[in-house]
């Protein structure tokens, strides 16, 4: 069998990613291109004659690398040469989606053009002459609906057939008028006599003169004289086209390839003389609407932690329950030492507090997949534009904010760096500064274990309250940025709105796993590591000899003592070894900074184990939930104790309403964790990575003693 790769390109929303799961099912994997932090889609294709890794690009409006995405895209194509090219075009918009097919096409790459979402072309009663686009394109152009599977056989038969006969590259040359044609050829000239990059001589060409940062970057590194000598042509005609035509080679090269486009598609598309008004434009009248849209996202946000919470509140009681089950057999069957100590406190109990909420991050996250795929999520972006621009904000600092937990499950690392995609460095820090204000999947566990804990019957409520406190925290975090070290006016916003789709469940249960499975990965490597050491810091060093000899005194004392009952002695026996317990806490590495920051937290309603929770939660905000779990099995001996973490938290006397809300405030806002950091770092500077620790920590401390000083005076 042979043995291929074969690439899936195409815009965003256009399909690709419900293809790709159409076509490779349960079989694939995610990973990161080496070297960055882009995610890479790979899966299986079995077919008769061949075994392919069909890889699924980011998406991308075209190939000029204006961010990293289109950069991996276009490197995938020139440098690992897949045999064949899959471009998914949305049909319903064929003039945007055939750019990306000629930039592929003057590349030398031969494609398969697959028009998706043929569904709603019948529907809107548009023609598409299949041979005719073939035969201009010169590409086999294959018809389906991603959605239903469509049309899957046809591509299949020709794949296998790009394959088995592997056909040349098109070929296309596209005129650029008379006022860029003739340097495009002297270029070309000079392109094949050096020793630049082995790439198409005019495509070469071409992205020197829309001044393409990674080409330039490459022709100066291989061939500086060959370089220079094209920066000069570029310059030559750059002043003559800004004199004669009042433009730059760039945008004269994008409007002369639509032009071909639309002379191209004349004869190819055909529209129905009367519009019809289809169903995404009926229900954007009423999604969309100033006064209507708003009130339904917020109503589509409550009901997703209703259904979450109502949902998921038994399977997160079996997943406790078998924690439980599973501490008690340990603590059974193990003699009492540190091995017993470990995997009960600082294991089961520490990452099992982590995993009990799995279940509820799995429905979450699966009518998230909903939203998303829907192409409703695209519409919320479109909304929080109107008010973003108030608070100095660019409209496309939305997917930013909702990748990072704008909708709770997120992450604040991939919306970090999708904060590429805005031109505005001013708007860029701002939105990277403020998205880890919002509640990623690593917080919702905190949240939801609070919210359980101590509003049990308003818990979806309180979880809707901490995301909309989220978004006014970005708000006004932003406003105040904006006003003093970051000031500027904001750009215009503009963006495209898919139309609506009913998902698939396969493509909404793999985009389910694929998170859950991150989630699930992380607590049973990161924060497994982390709970061990925060375990070991919470038993070392032991308790003085003098202060176990006097426990084991009282122990005896107690002996000699008369009692009503055995269920009286047993209590006065456990009351004992839980002070005990508490006393070797108190006297551990960890007890010690806890209780060392008690006098600055306290005001906020924290306590000595709340601090070490926290301190962990600079690594990673799940650890919070793992931190307390330890510290309180820690705290409590009793073997049969089979309580839930959230209900030890609501009977501990240090804990009430208003310092549980003091806690999530706190949680919600303070200093991101330590990937996302390093993510800032990276992406605008180690400044503000340290910028974005004080200010977010102290805007935190502030806001949650607010919270409780104020709350327990009501």
């Amino acid at each position: 069998m042979n043995t291929a790769t074969v690439a899936l390109i195409g815009n965003p929303n256009c399909g690709k990613s419900t293809l790709f799961n159409a076509l490779t099912g349960s079989r694939q994997h995610v990973g990161n291109y080496p070297g960055i932090t882009v995610e890479k889609h790979e899966g299986l294709l079995h077919t008769h004659k061949h075994e392919i890794t069909l890889v699924d690009l980011p998406g991308t409006y075209s190939l000029t690398a204006f961010s990293e995405d289109e950069l991996v895209a276009r490197n995938f194509l020139i440098e690992s040469k897949p045999d064949a090219v899959i471009t998914v075009l949305d049909a319903t918009n064929l003039e945007r989606s055939t750019y990306l097919v000629l930039q592929i096409q003057e590349l030398g790459v031969p494609v398969i053009v697959v028009l998706n979402m043929m569904d709603e072309v019948r529907r809107k009663g548009i023609g598409i002459d299949l041979a005719r686009l073939s035969a201009l394109l010169k590409s086999p152009v294959v018809e389906i609906v991603a959605r239903t599977g469509e049309g899957k056989e046809r591509l299949l038969t020709e794949i296998c057939k790009a394959l088995d006969e592997k056909p040349q590259a098109p070929d296309i040359l596209l005129s650029y008028g008379n006022d860029l044609d003739p340097v495009l050829v002297n270029m070309q000239e000079r392109i094949q006599a050096s020793t630049l990059p082995p790439l198409p001589p005019r495509w070469l060409a071409v992205k020197y003169l829309e001044e393409d940062a990674e080409i330039l970057a490459q022709g100066k590194a291989s061939d500086p004289k060959a370089h220079e000598d094209l920066l000069a042509m570029v310059r030559e005609v750059a002043e003559h086209c800004q004199k004669t035509l009042d433009m730059e080679p760039a945008s004269l090269i994008a409007d002369y390839r639509y032009g071909y486009i639309t002379s191209l598609l004349r004869g190819v598309v055909t529209r129905p003389t009367t519009t019809r008004f289809d169903l995404t434009d009926k229900l954007d009248k009423i999604l969309t609407q100033r006064l209507l849209g708003p009130i339904f996202m917020l109503g589509v946000l409550y009901g997703l932690f209703t259904l979450t919470i109502e949902i998921g509140a038994a399977p997160q009681g079996w997943v406790e329950d078998f924690f439980a089950w599973l501490n008690g057999i340990v603590s059974t069957n193990l003699p009492e030492g540190f091995v017993r100590s470990l995997l009960t406190s600082g294991i089961i109990d520490g990452v099992g507090g982590v995993l009990s909420f799995a279940p509820l991050i799995m429905i979450m996250f699966f009518f998230l997949s909903f939203l998303e795929d829907s192409g409703y999520l695209a519409r919320m972006a479109y909304m929080l534009d109107r008010v973003f621009r108030i608070f100095g904000l660019h409209g496309s600092s939305v997917v930013p904010f909702i990748i990072s937990g704008g909708i709770p499950g997120g992450c604040a690392v991939p919306g970090v760096m999708a904060a590429r995609t805005l031109r505005s460095p001013r708007e860029r820090i701002a939105t990277v500064l403020t998205a880890p204000f919002l509640s990623c999947g690593a917080k919702t566990p905190v949240f939801l274990l609070i919210a359980v804990a101590f509003f049990p019957d308003n818990a979806n409520q309180a979880l809707f309250l901490v995301t909309l406190g989220g978004w006014a925290a970005v708000l006004i975090a932003s406003f105040c940025l904006r006003h003093t070290v970051i000031p500027g006016a904001s750009t215009p916003f503009v963006m495209e709105l898919p139309p609506y789709r009913l998902p698939t469940l396969q493509g909404m249960i793999l985009h389910t796993w694929e998170r859950l499975w991150q989630y699930v990965k992380k607590a049973g490597t990161v924060i497994l590591a982390i709970s061990i050491l925060i375990w070991a810091g919470m038993t070392f060093p032991q308790l003085p000899a003098e202060r176990l000899a006097a426990h084991e005194a009282q122990v005896e004392q107690l002996g000699q003592q008369a009692f009503k009952n055995d269920e009286a002695r047993e209590a006065a026996h456990a009351e004992l070894d839980n002070l005990q317990a508490q006393e070797a806490l108190r006297y551990s590495i960890a007890g010690r900074i806890g209780q060392a920051m008690e006098s600055v937290t306290s005001p906020a309603g924290f306590d000595w184990r709340t601090n070490i929770a926290l301190l962990g939660g600079f690594a990673a905000k799940e650890v919070i939930v793992s931190s307390l779990g330890t510290a309180y099995s820690m705290g409590d001996v009793d073997p049969e104790e089979s309580e839930g973490l959230s209900a030890r938290l609501a009977k501990d006397s240090k804990w009430n309403k208003w310092s549980a809300i003091s806690f999530m405030a706190f949680v919600l806002l303070y200093a991101p964790c330590f990937v996302t950091i390093a993510v800032i770092g990276r992406e605008i500077g180690w400044r503000w990575a340290a910028f974005s620790i004080i200010f977010n920590t102290s805007l935190a401390y502030i806001i949650s003693v607010l919270i409780y000083q104020v709350g327990t005076r009501l």
